[in-house]
């Protein structure tokens, strides 16, 4: 619970954990001090969700759409979680991706109230008296960015806020994490972006990144004061730059419960729409070879996770490595090239220079390619074409956010193969029509991981987050799926259902975590109880009850 929960009158109002608003009753407005405060007629919670969702749909963009939430959020709590759980499939691609790359693009200018905490790289000596310095008595989990690479959109330093809030919003919403222990972080050491830094309505610092040395030591104290000031907590790295992520992923990740949702959580729900699509094209997954476009930290994560996968199912690890193919922005990755990063050589084979694309494709005769470099119609017709030329069902991930950065259309996907491909994207895209036949793309959400991985971990008391734990987490989510579903071309269930994916990866978590010796907490048998029982209901207390 947040701190002085025994606030009164406009204090009580102006405190969104705790305020109610019109739904306080005549007996709560009598004790409370709220007399005169409020209009007079009592609504129910219910009667107040279709009141915000008339002024939602009264909206025209998304962006003023997402603005209304934030506001609701910023006033009334529950309300707020009320109205998107209910609504999930409708206010999640407003909330998080795509529009949520939007916001973060002005976040400046559309600032009403902080509702994180912000570190500098100024506070460096003191981050410890930062922490302390949020209301709430209990954090379960903190989601923490430094903007430089937010989405597809590169480096928006202090204006990636936008990315941790949203995140925990989707882990009250989809796994059922109280909001009060949910507790969002920007560490703002400066930013790459001239326009933000010449920009006069900026909130962030007007400096440079800092880097190297001195970052290093400020991200080392981040992490010794988290582990002090909340200790057990879940904390969920977001959108750092490619080596930054994988250097604070390997440093930290033996330390405390952690994990970098950009290379883990994208790479355990890709892996669940392989593993689905196999179902489809009926290529097992030790038997598709894959070749992504992009080589960052979320393309090589996919191919780590990928590659564990494999070897579980039998494959020595070389030969599983020799089934994931890269190409960067130099060509494909091989083992000749002398200039690739630690990240990249253990996917850099034996093979001829290769500079597009396209070369690739009808070279390598890939069963999946896969997009993850945010470059926007990368996916061509040719490409298209040519997949579909080497396999009766191709599979097609673009899967780089927001929408304007996927590699292809839904439209063009299906088009393109006449029908047979396999598709699924990073951001959400109608269904279509191709041939007579209609098709329902799935979006490859990473809320289809996170919310209930993490919610298993904190329920576990989880000292570590393993790669085990991803596979699980993927295995529950493509188990999940029914063949409704992927009979309409969706390799993931509904949005509507994610609560119900979140509980079952929660506890498929918690098996693993008691069978690698991490848990801290004592749990019972039956999970599937267990993890319903504790997940956030967005319903009003009763205050009376509480005097």
């Amino acid at each position: 619970m947040f701190k002085n929960p025994k606030l009164r009158g406009a204090d009580l109002l102006l405190n969104p954990h705790l305020n109610k608003g019109t739904a306080f009753t005549e007996a709560e407005r009598d004790a409370l001090g709220l007399r005169g405060l409020l209009p007079p007629r009592v609504f129910s919670l219910e009667e107040q969700e279709v009141r915000i969702l008339d002024a939602f749909h009264g909206k025209v963009t998304p962006l003023e759409k997402y603005i209304h939430l934030a506001s609701l959020q910023d006033r009334n709590e529950t309300l707020f979680y009320k109205v998107l759980v209910g609504n999930l499939a409708e206010m999640m691609p407003i909330i998080y991706t795509p529009t949520v790359g939007e916001a973060c693009r002005v976040f400046s200018r559309i600032f009403q109230r902080p509702r994180g905490l912000y570190i500098t790289a100024h506070d460096q000596g003191r981050i410890r008296e930062s922490l302390r310095n949020w209301p709430a008595d209990r954090v379960s989990v903190i989601v923490v960015t430094d903007g430089e690479r937010i989405l597809g959109l590169g480096d928006l330093g202090a204006q990636g806020m936008g990315i941790p809030i949203g995140k925990l919003a989707l882990y009250t919403a989809c796994a059922g994490i109280p909001p009060a222990e949910c507790l969002p972080i920007t560490i703002d050491v400066g930013t790459g972006n001239a326009a933000l830094l010449a920009d006069p309505l900026y909130t962030g610092l007007l400096q440079p990144r800092v880097r190297g040395a001195a970052y290093d030591q400020l991200l080392e104290e981040f992490v010794e004061a988290v582990r002090e000031v909340f200790p057990g907590v879940l904390l969920q790295w977001e959108d750092f730059a490619t080596d930054n992520a994988f250097g604070l992923l390997e440093r930290y990740r033996h330390r405390l419960c952690t994990f970098n949702d950009d290379i883990q959580g994208t790479a355990a729900v890709t892996l669940a729409g392989l593993l689905s699509a196999s179902r489809l094209t009926g290529v097992p997954l030790p038997e598709q070879r894959l070749l992504f476009l992009g080589a960052g930290s979320a393309a090589t994560g996919i191919g780590e996770l990928i590659v564990g996968a494999m070897v579980r199912e039998g494959m020595s690890e070389p030969d599983a490595r020799q089934r994931c193919w890269f190409l960067d922005s130099k060509g494909l990755v091989v083992a000749s090239r002398t200039d690739l990063k630690g990240y990249k050589r253990p996917f850099a084979h034996a093979h001829a220079p290769v500079a597009t694309f396209l070369e690739a494709v009808e070279s390598i005769r890939p069963t999946t390619i896969l997009g993850l470099a945010a470059q926007p119609g990368a996916f061509t017709p040719e490409v298209l074409q040519a997949m579909a030329r080497h396999n009766p069902r191709p599979v097609i991930f673009a899967l780089s956010n927001p929408t304007s950065k996927s590699e292809c259309t839904a439209e063009a996907a299906y088009t393109h193969t006449e029908g047979r491909g396999v598709f699924a994207s990073g951001s959400p895209f109608d269904p279509v029509t191709v041939a007579g036949t209609h098709f329902v793309p799935g979006q490859g959400n990473n809320a289809y991981i996170f919310p209930g991985l993490g919610l298993g971990a904190v329920l576990a008391g989880a000292t570590r987050v393993t790669d085990s734990m991803f596979h699980a987490a993927a295995q529950s989510l493509a188990d999940y799926l029914s063949d409704e579903s992927l009979a309409q071309g969706s390799l993931f269930p509904p949005l509507s259902e994610i609560r119900e994916v979140s509980a079952r990866i929660a506890a498929a978590v918690i098996r693993v975590a008691q069978e690698e010796g991490l848990t801290t907490r004592e749990v019972p048998e039956d999970l599937g109880a267990f993890v319903r029982q504790r997940m956030y209901q967005p319903r009003y207390p009763d205050y009376l009850a509480q005097i």
